[in-house]
């Protein structure tokens, strides 16, 4: 898709960040915050959630389209689930330690904390809580930060509970797991201040640094996701749900852009048409002999097939308005939500099996011209009639332009249908959790991952490449924390960054390693029991077999550290092997014999002793 002019469309941007922080426990209870496998867990049980009024009796919009969809909910519980995870418990005060952290981003982000943060209820019915409702706090207003296309406000943060994690659909509904839901996460809002693509792929990076100056996020694939609000001028405000990856965003409101640019198109040249939403028909008997798989396997399971007109559509509804979507996608969007697989219209057809001369009859059905489109769904009679109503409904948001509405990221950087906007019938306080006023005085503001890298530089000696790694890697905390109990800098740098990095490429399951096998490993080395040239061979070891302490799989392995009276006997063993060689090469023979005795002692000595034993049993026998 060609890049548009941002300034003439009128483009208005804003993100909302989505970011877990690394707590000890949940934030409305004492379980912990770790990731299991759904085949970890110990039970299940069904819940069925239903939209309810605020308290100035309304019902929010999103809310109600979400629970027209009927659905089991299965929740897969842990042997550390528990009542208040299962909704069967009110929940706790807000954890201390969550509100901390918030309280530090809210400083690097020059924001104000309010004087009392109080716990809302959000209405979420699509069974990702087990409470139909998610508990949010507002904790700071008002911030700023800077990219180089200008200053970008921070709206608000909230602290909030993280959704239970969708595992798969089911045949009566979703499936979920308990194990994500509570996770303390907060949510950054920012102003609707970002006019290019490439300002809101910058000020979310921006953010993200912030964040990671911390210490105090989770790190790793879902544990931060991204929100985008987009519109132009002619268009509406879409939030795009769910980016996992800040690389994303530029491509993804670049995309939202155009896909709105070409609704507004659209609208204005079916309103030259005089175009129109027809009623919707039963056409079954038009496909009682098709050949089309689909259409006959709705038809043999008892189904039907239901047609609506759309007058002036003829060519529009086959019309891109993203890389890989039509129109006619999004009016597949909207049936799907209903059960259907999607729906087949006349822009893309004689296809799927459906004949021209099949057409031609469905066109007759509906006294739908040359100039018109028809538009169908095969399926379930009941699930049939929602499918097509629905896809009714969006072809005539069509005709007015760009309908406001949320939005699913995908993987392609294009969106598709999820919902409604929600309103502010959604929000109504949460009675059960006390208010509580935070104290930011005495909270330290965090180093910025930027001036990290600058010290690492200087205070450690760290090469800027090295230095840059550890300061922006997930390990950041944990090399602070081993630096700081006397572990050499570069050793614990480049056993973070470089050796867990080439273990892994050997197909070493490092992803076993949890933080007490590497503080072993790093402590077994700063006091000398485990030389350094040994770190990889007892990471490997552990990584193996991680329920060993570092302690035990080196003795198991062999690789506790040998004395200099073993090292000289190793090397004066390889010398030995070797001695026609040394006579002949002499100090030249020492590269080759320095591996194998390194191979012969297996990462027992150091590498500089070994190197200065070697050399002088070298000049004795030369």
């Amino acid at each position: 898709m060609s890049e548009y002019d941002y300034d003439e469309l009128g483009l208005v941007a804003g993100l909302e960040i989505h970011q877990q922080l690394d707590t000890a426990t949940k934030l409305f209870c004492q379980c912990p915050t770790e990731l299991r496998e759904p085949e970890e867990s110990t039970r299940s049980f069904t819940r069925y959630l239903h939209p309810t009024r605020s308290e100035l009796g309304e019902i929010d919009q999103a809310a109600l389209e979400e629970s027209k969809v009927d659905r089991e909910f299965e929740y897969l519980a842990y042997d550390t689930t528990c009542l208040v995870e299962e909704d069967d418990e009110p929940p706790h005060e807000l954890d201390a330690e969550a509100l901390e952290t918030a309280l530090e981003i809210a400083q690097l982000m020059e924001m104000k904390p309010v004087d009392q943060a109080h716990v809302m209820r959000k209405i979420v019915v699509d069974g990702s809580n087990t409470t139909g409702f998610q508990r949010s706090t507002l904790i700071a207003t008002e911030g700023e930060i800077e990219t180089s296309e200008g200053a970008v406000g921070i709206e608000d943060m909230l602290l909030e509970e993280e959704s239970a994690q969708r595992v798969e659909e089911t045949d009566d509904g979703v499936r979920y797991s308990l194990d994500r839901l509570g996770i303390p996460l907060v949510e950054i809002g920012t102003s609707p201040d970002i006019s290019t693509p490439e300002q809101a792929l910058e000020a979310a990076e921006r953010i993200g640094m912030l964040l990671r100056s911390t210490g105090k996020v989770k790190r790793g694939l879902g544990t931060i996701r991204q929100d985008v609000n987009v519109s132009i001028e002619e268009g509406a405000r879409v939030e795009i749900k769910g980016v996992q990856s800040l690389d994303d965003i530029d491509d993804i409101v670049r995309n939202e852009v155009g896909r709105q640019a070409e609704l507004v198109d659209i609208a204005a040249e079916l309103t030259e048409r005089e175009a129109s939403v027809g009623e919707v028909q039963d056409v079954t008997s038009v496909f009682e002999d098709t050949d089309s798989g689909v259409i006959a396997g709705a038809l043999n399971s008892g189904g039907s097939v239901m047609a609506v007109p759309l007058y002036g559509f003829d060519g529009i509804v086959g019309r891109e308005i993203a890389p890989d979507r039509r129109l006619g996608t999004e009016l597949s969007d909207h049936a799907k939500r209903h059960g259907a697989g999607g729906i087949f219209h006349t822009d893309e057809l004689p296809a799927y099996g459906v004949t021209e001369d099949e057409v031609d009859d469905l066109r007759d059905a509906v006294g739908a011209g040359p100039e018109d489109a028809v538009a169908i769904v095969a399926a379930d009679t009941d699930v049939a009639e929602a499918a097509i109503d629905a896809a009714a409904e969006r072809a005539g948001t069509a005709l007015e332009g760009v309908p406001e509405e949320t939005r699913d990221a995908n993987d392609d950087g294009t969106t598709r249908y999820l919902r409604p906007l929600p309103g502010a019938a959604r929000m109504y306080p949460e009675t059960d959790v006390p208010p509580v006023e935070p104290d930011p005085s005495e909270v330290p503001e965090p180093e910025l991952l930027t001036e990290k890298v600058e010290r690492y530089q200087e205070e450690y000696d760290l090469g800027e490449g090295l230095a840059e790694q550890v300061a922006y890697g997930e390990y950041m905390p944990l090399f602070e924390d081993v630096v700081a109990d006397g572990v050499d800098p570069t050793l614990a740098a480049s056993t973070l960054e470089s050796t867990l990095t080439e273990l892994r490429r050997d197909d070493v399951p490092v992803e076993n390693l949890e933080r007490e096998h590497l503080e072993g490993v790093f402590a077994m080395a700063e006091s000398g029991d485990l030389p350094n040239e040994g770190v990889p061979d007892l990471l490997t070891a552990l990584a193996e077999d991680p329920d060993r302490t570092a302690e035990e799989a080196a003795d198991e392995a062999g690789l506790g550290g040998a004395d200099e009276e073993e090292v000289r006997d190793a090397i004066a063993e390889v010398v030995e092997r070797n001695e026609e060689q040394v006579e002949e090469e002499g100090m030249q023979a020492f590269s080759g014999l320095m591996g194998e005795c390194m191979g012969a002692l297996r990462g027992k000595a150091d590498g500089d002793l070994v190197s200065e034993l070697l050399r002088e049993e070298i000049q004795k026998r030369a």
